[in-house]
């Protein structure tokens, strides 16, 4: 039996490890075309050796519903075996077609070399596009080590924009027209699926299947879209750059800042569902949703605003709340009940403003930690960041310019070629990437993280010293830090929390630390309890995990299958990612996809 390879252990296909120089001239896209030319053979008369043949031992082949209808990883040549054995004859990929142009010699570090190219082709399904890696090897040809396959589209089901446009030129009843779709009277204003959440996942899917003809509601429990971001704190803003957050069919103005506020950014959510005619209930909220075990519908009870509830009967139901479910988390301390301050949750926590004259203590160092530090400092309330662990900083001016520049940056590839590039990389292959890049931040950083040190914060170089790629949480620091370094913001870290006193904080080693608030920015529960709380247990018992990453290095429960028929997550990543919901979703609809998970186990 063929030795199946541990993702995990996966290393870089350095020169070294693949014993070759390099030549000073190498003709990228003649090399490229030479292995398009066997690799289209091989796929189109499936000979599954032949294909093999083209790639090295620990090769990568990353799927996004091309060919297995989920999000897949695959590693080393035997695993790669059973994807192609599995798949390859019921996908029928064809009109496999090389961009020529797109070939391009990339070295990403000395010893690191690899012809990146880009390609299309098709299955009995839809359209897809894909990335391949091509390395050289020491007897000659140069092989592929990475590879990734994504579905564009689906057959004779193209979106709806561009010269689809529609084309209804009766605008004298456009606003009759739109109030009957938003308030979904009669039947053939019916949604397809229902979406719980109006924040930016929410419209996002929502824009997705609209554009697809699927006609989707968004059920929002605040009375204006964009809200969650208005009720936050006040300092908050997007920590990501302006050209990593855009939005499908609706990018950023070429006027927006780099880094947006959290106020403006709400706006522009309310802005973007009235701009593309998206239908949202706001003030309402889904009460009770069951679902038919033989047709696997929904039958969802809905409390709108005025105290009026709705029944609807949707095929889909979708919860756009977060990776968190927005279910603060607050530790529970013996003598919570004994302290005569106040404790909030940083969700509830909204200007430094609020506490003047108060000694304010923060429970948490990562990125809401810092943020609402800072904000307290810069209104000169006494504050005290409690570090429970160490916590992995970079600046935003160095970490991020590193990380996303390469695709996300003024005058950059358009978006979403820069997203088909970002997603061909399997996160393990990434994380060693990463794993790289790390000290070279840290030593574009090396003031401000000594003078860390120097004040006692504790650090690390995130798990596997792969920077932030596999933290839930990161910091990304955008001043914080100076004001710790300074002594401007305190900092606690040489003891955990024993209990709450009347007064404050007592510590396991003795010490104390009196304050009048206590702000946990201590981030959100499991996207499943909002779930089980609205489905009820059977069903939440039946929920896969949602969040963090399976063996494959793929990120469990969202935009994919839950563990229960027609139920799904749409958080992270959700402009790229939106759109592979959609298309699933539109599959199953159209009866292209029968719903069966395939396995390639």
């Amino acid at each position: 039996m063929a030795n199946i390879l541990d993702i995990k252990q996966a290393s870089l296909p350095t020169l070294d490890r693949l014993n070759v120089s390099l030549d000073d001239e190498v003709d990228a896209c003649a090399l490229s075309q030479r292995w398009f030319d066997r690799f289209s053979t091989g796929v189109e008369a499936g000979d599954v050796s032949a294909i093999l043949d083209l790639f090295v031992e620990d090769a990568f082949w990353r799927d996004i519903i091309a060919l297995t209808w989920d999000f897949r990883t695959f590693y080393g040549v035997s695993s790669l075996r059973t994807l192609l054995h599995d798949r390859l004859e019921s996908t029928r990929i064809t009109s496999i077609k090389l961009d020529a142009a797109s070939a391009q010699l990339q070295k990403p570090f000395p010893d690191l070399a690899w012809i990146q190219a880009f390609f299309n082709f098709e299955t009995l399904a839809g359209v897809g596009s894909g990335v391949v890696r091509l390395v050289p090897t020491a007897n000659g040809p140069w092989k592929a080590h990475a590879i990734s396959t994504n579905l564009e589209s689906l057959h004779g089901h193209p979106e709806l924009i561009g010269p689809l446009r529609e084309q209804d030129p009766n605008h004298g009843k456009w606003q009759e027209k739109r109030r009957r779709e938003i308030e979904c009277e009669g039947p053939e204003e019916q949604p397809k699926v229902a979406i719980i959440g109006g924040g930016q996942s929410g419209l996002e899917i929502a824009a997705r299947l609209k554009y697809l003809g699927v006609k989707a509601l968004i059920v929002e429990k605040e009375p204006r879209v964009g809200n969650l971001w208005r009720k936050r704190y006040e300092a908050l803003c997007l920590h990501d750059t302006v050209w990593y957050d855009h939005m499908p069919y609706l990018p950023f103005p070429p006027t927006w800042p780099v880094y947006a506020p959290a106020p403006k950014l709400a706006d522009w959510l309310e802005n973007y569902a009235h701009s593309l005619e998206l239908n949202v209930w706001t003030s309402s909220t889904v009460t009770k949703a069951t679902q038919d075990a033989d047709t696997h519908q929904w039958t969802l009870i809905i409390k709108r605003g005025d105290g009026s509830e709705r029944t609807l009967l949707v095929n889909h139901l979708v919860f756009a709340v977060g990776i968190g479910g927005g279910v603060m988390t607050i530790p529970k301390y013996p003598g919570n009940e004994e302290f005569r301050g106040e404790i909030i949750h940083s969700g509830q926590f909204t200007s430094g403003r609020d506490y003047l004259g108060k000694r304010v203590v923060v429970i948490g160092a990562c990125s809401s930690g810092h943020d609402i530090a800072k904000d307290l400092c810069d209104h000169d309330v006494d504050v005290t960041l409690f570090q429970r662990s160490s916590t992995y900083v970079m600046s935003t001016k160095n970490g991020l310019s590193t990380i996303l520049g390469s695709a996300y940056y003024e005058g950059g590839p358009p978006t979403d070629l820069a997203d088909r590039i970002t997603g061909s990389y399997p996160v393990y292959l990434t994380k060693l990437l990463h794993q790289r890049i790390v000290p070279y931040i840290a030593e574009q950083d090396k003031e401000t993280l000594d003078g860390l040190r120097r004040v006692g914060f504790r650090l690390n170089d995130g798990i596997d010293g792969a920077g932030f790629l596999l933290l839930a949480l990161a910091r990304a620091d955008v001043g914080a830090s100076q004001l710790l370094i300074d002594g401007k913001i305190k900092l606690k870290n040489d003891s955990q929390i024993a209990r709450f006193t009347p007064t404050g904080l007592e510590f396991d080693n003795g010490s104390t630390l009196d304050a009048d608030v206590v702000v946990f920015a201590t981030g959100y529960g499991d996207a499943r309890e909002p779930m089980r709380a609205l489905l009820g247990d059977e069903v939440g018992d039946k929920l896969k995990p949602v969040g963090g990453l399976n063996n494959e290095g793929e990120m469990n429960g969202v935009w994919r299958d839950m563990g229960v028929p027609r139920i799904y997550v749409m958080a992270a990543l959700c402009r790229y990612h939106s759109k592979h919901l959609a298309l699933q979703i539109k599959a199953i609809e159209e009866g292209v996809f029968d719903e069966k998970r395939y396995s390639c186990d």
